[in-house]
């Protein structure tokens, strides 16, 4: 009963579409879609996306490209309809790369040269099921480690003794994103979105689409932990996390969760407490003494980036919770 609410729709952000353009979202995924890709692939790879968009906040699109700009054939016969060529690709873009049966088939030189391109650039690059033989005949892995679907594995050594293949489902670095594709590429993505948002968000994602993450038997503290707690706080948690550069009013991330504030603050006070409005400003703090000690933000950049929009405010704030200045933390990584 706890985790009861009076709305009427008991899901987050029912009124606005989850569906953006590049423009609108913060990160656009280009998917390359080779002829006879596997359909289970593509749809695992985007629905993660799509679900997260549905957290208050947009974050993610997508674009299909194909090499000539034409519908694809997937190799369960269904055909796709694309939004582009390859060759239209920005320079420093992030690309992944669907195949499945026959991959090289159609692949031309000049796909290889846009891959090729892209790396040059400083772009993200990744591939699924059988598409890290396209990426290595480019010439893209090298020192990347590389996953890929198993029954491709022995002839990919073959073929590159030199670069290391991975047995897990999935590898990604900062420029590099290879995996085994299929119902894999779920996981693949929530720990992207993870790596991104936070756990909270990924978790949230992950229920929505009713999947269980490998480590929710308790392998994982973290994970653990959001299991126990009642859905709408793992849905608070979710959004709060999904907009930490622009600090929403309480009652708003309310109205995204479903809960009336009085229920929520309720639910916070017993799990963690405090009220969600404290608890938000502490994740946007922790947020902001991350990005000064792992990057090379300055004291205003973090607290723009964490939705502090006077630096006094935010310099108070940050002293009160870690007990010495921002510009302390800045001074201490070197």
């Amino acid at each position: 009963m706890d985790d009861a609410s009076n709305t009427s729709w008991p899901y987050p952000r029912p009124d606005s579409p989850p569906l953006l353009t590049p423009e609108q979202a913060e990160h656009t995924l280009n998917v390359w879609l080779v002829p006879r890709f596997s359909m289970l692939t593509l749809f695992c790879l985007l629905e993660p996306l799509r679900v997260a968009n549905r957290f208050g906040r947009d974050l993610f699109a997508w674009r299909l490209l194909s090499a000539d700009g034409e519908s694809v054939v997937a190799s369960n016969g269904v055909r796709i309809n694309v939004d582009g060529t390859l060759s239209s690709l920005e320079d420093a873009s992030r690309l992944m790369v669907v195949s499945s049966y026959e991959a090289e088939t159609t692949v031309r030189q000049q796909d290889r040269a846009v891959l090729r391109r892209v790396a040059a650039h400083g772009g993200w690059l990744g591939g699924l099921d059988t598409a890290p033989f396209i990426l290595a005949r480019a010439g893209v892995l090298a020192g990347h480690r590389v996953a890929l679907h198993w029954e491709s594995v022995p002839a990919f050594r073959r073929e590159f003794p030199t670069l290391e293949v991975s047995p897990a489902q999935y590898e990604f670095d900062a420029l590099r994103l290879t995996g085994s594709g299929g119902a894999a590429s779920i996981d693949m993505m929530l720990a992207w979105i993870e790596h991104a948002y936070g756990p909270a968000l990924a978790d949230a994602v992950g229920r929505q689409l009713v999947h269980k993450r490998p480590g929710d038997d308790g392998g994982d503290f973290s994970r653990q932990r959001y299991e126990e707690l009642p859905r709408s706080v793992v849905r608070t948690l979710a959004v709060m996390e999904a907009n930490l550069n622009q600090a929403l009013p309480i009652p708003e991330v309310c109205r995204l969760v479903g809960q009336s504030q009085r229920q929520l603050t309720r639910l916070f006070q017993r799990h963690f407490g405090e009220t969600p409005q404290q608890c938000y400003l502490g994740m946007r703090l922790d947020r902001a003494q991350q990005l000064l000690a792992d990057s090379r933000s300055f004291v205003t950049e973090a607290a723009l980036a964490t939705g502090f929009t006077q630096t006094a405010h935010f310099t108070r704030a940050y002293r009160k919770r870690f007990g010495e200045a921002p510009s302390v933390s800045v001074k201490r990584r070197g």
